[in-house]
């Protein structure tokens, strides 16, 4: 049932509903710039399929693809043909996003590898304790398992 089949129900005395209550109709908020869960999790899941779909391309340090990438240019990449615009950088990117415990996280979500407070790799959450990632030079873009504690977590919005 969409917004539109509720509308007539929830028209006041004064035959006058706000956008307020329309915007929430459903639990879908409909608002510029924001997204839902639902919303953030299926663009997750979209990155992720083609981040996979890129295994076996080479790294190459500074590199967005479409056949060469480094670790933030695989993450860009892919949320870029979800319609999901990223910065440029690893660290950018970490800022960019809705930071989420361990708990929360999902296929989709971004792993950010960080020395202290400097984050310095990031790649694709892919479910059991694994990424999709570009390693490093001399590596391609490959599903390792997480091999550090010192991550944190981010879902693009």
């Amino acid at each position: 049932m969409t917004a539109l089949n509720h509308v007539p129900s929830l028209l006041g005395r004064t035959g006058a509903v706000s956008a307020l209550t329309l915007a929430v109709v459903g639990g879908t908020v409909v608002a510029p710039g924001l997204t839902s869960e639902a919303e953030a999790a299926t663009h997750g899941t979209k990155a992720l399929k083609i981040a996979a779909s890129k295994k076996g391309s080479p790294y190459s340090y500074g590199a967005v693809g479409p056949n060469r990438f480094d670790c933030s240019g695989l993450t860009l990449y892919s949320f870029k043909r979800t319609g999901k615009k990223l910065p440029r950088t690893a660290a950018a990117q970490y800022n960019k996003t809705r930071h989420i415990s361990k708990s929360q996280r999902t296929r989709g979500d971004l792993v950010f590898f960080h020395s202290g407070r400097n984050v310095y790799h990031v790649g694709i959450y892919a479910g059991n304790g694994r990424i999709w990632h570009a390693p490093k030079r001399g590596t391609v873009v490959r599903l390792d398992k997480i091999w550090t504690k010192s991550v944190w977590y981010g879902r693009v919005r």
